[in-house]
């Protein structure tokens, strides 16, 4: 056994997500974020991948996700932690980020940011590593100029980051922020990118991993036969143009990649730009994979949430199957108690898929001995954590 895997096997905390991001210097990969809503044996079968192959993954869960309210999936803060440390324990793996994604500012408000203040403080305490900042909510379409485009959601940016900066100190937390709303149907521009990252420098922020829109959006679309629909918008060109401009001004960020579920693999593997993406979040497509599981395995089970779904979140014009792969992530509370005691069978089904797709995204992103770069950068900077 190599010292890395010794290392990794021992119980210990989450990894910083900045000496993640310091130790994979050159950039050559794109490292795979995990938002594992649904249940802990998705999280116990990618960190077995991670463990046979000998990677690091990060683990992370959304603002919408998960809160002190439990957000849609019934999961705070604290509980998320917990959840994934016992996989961890289970699996006997430690190799990993705990980050909270996007940690969203939608208004501005005194109010809003006193309740992000609190969200952050409790993602502190629970042990988390890395965090998202995301106030591109806040972009405004009708300003002329491009500073006015950007100033509330470089202002808010810099308000949080301080915040957790303040709280944080010296230790080397992951560090992201997001100059374009994911989703919209405009591209970010390079030199939107470059104002934000150069604004929020100022203030003595530097970020690791920037999110920017460039046609991806979240979740998947689907036809009305339930199949997906290949998400083939992602503007690549436009990524590299932004990655590039970054990485020629002196910045070290680099960007991540949201919306993957409906982007084929072989395009991940064939056509990104590994290293300039370096982060890669991939969400929806672990809730569905518990849902394929539980119909096959759990069908009384799968047929009730179903019904719930479409019935309460009824569109007209809309197939039952797009209506159930647009809103099934809202039953994930509803329903939390009963997935918590589906069977031991269905347990292994729903670990053993995580574990092989884990895998797929592991080489799609050109992952390689990522556990051993971090072994070696901790042991080489003699950094404990």
């Amino acid at each position: 056994m190599e010292e890395y895997q010794k290392f990794f096997e021992e119980p210990r905390n989450p990894l910083p997500g900045g000496i993640l991001f310091e130790a994979l210097r050159p950039y050559k990969n794109i490292i795979l974020a995990v938002n594992p809503r649904v249940t802990s044996e998705v999280i116990e079968g990618i960190l077995k991948a991670c463990k046979d192959t000998g990677q690091i993954v990060i683990m992370e869960l959304a603002l919408s996700e998960m809160n002190l309210h439990g957000g849609y999936t019934g999961l705070t803060p604290k509980t998320f932690a917990e959840r994934v440390r016992l996989a961890a324990e289970t699996v006997g793996w430690y190799g990993y980020v705990l980050h909270a994604d996007h940690l969203t500012v939608k208004k501005g408000t005194e109010n809003e940011l006193k309740d992000l203040k609190r969200e952050i403080d409790a993602r502190i305490e629970a042990g988390f590593t890395s965090f998202a900042v995301d106030s591109s909510f806040l972009f405004d379409r009708e300003a002329r100029s491009l500073k006015d485009r950007l100033k509330a959601v470089v202002e808010n940016a810099i308000y949080l980051h301080a915040y957790i900066k303040d709280r944080l100190g010296d230790f080397p937390y992951g560090r992201e922020g997001e100059g374009g709303e994911i989703g919209i149907r405009e591209y970010t521009e390079v030199a939107e990118a470059l104002h934000y990252l150069r604004e929020l420098k100022k203030a003595d922020i530097d970020i690791h991993f920037l999110a920017i829109a460039n046609g991806a959006k979240h979740g998947v679309t689907v036809d009305a036969e339930g199949k997906i629909i290949p998400q083939l918008k992602i503007n690549l060109k436009r990524t590299v143009e932004i990655a590039d401009a970054i990485e020629a001004e002196g910045f070290t960020t680099r960007i991540v990649q949201h919306g993957i579920t409906g982007t084929p693999l072989h395009l991940i593997a064939e056509k990104f730009p590994k290293g300039k993406i370096l982060k890669g979040n991939v969400g929806t497509f672990w809730m569905l994979l518990v849902w394929d599981i539980l119909r096959i395995f759990e069908p009384d089970l799968y047929q009730k949430i179903h019904d719930w779904v479409v019935n309460k979140y009824y569109e007209e014009g809309k197939s039952e199957a797009e209506i159930f792969s647009k809103s099934s992530k809202y039953a994930i509370k509803f329903f939390f108690r009963e997935i918590e005691k589906i069977s031991q069978e269905t347990r292994l089904a729903i670990k053993s898929k995580a574990y092989v797709e884990a895998l797929m995204f592991f080489k799609a992103f050109g992952m390689e001995e990522t556990a051993k770069k971090v072994y070696e950068y901790i042991s080489k900077k003699g950094i404990n954590y």
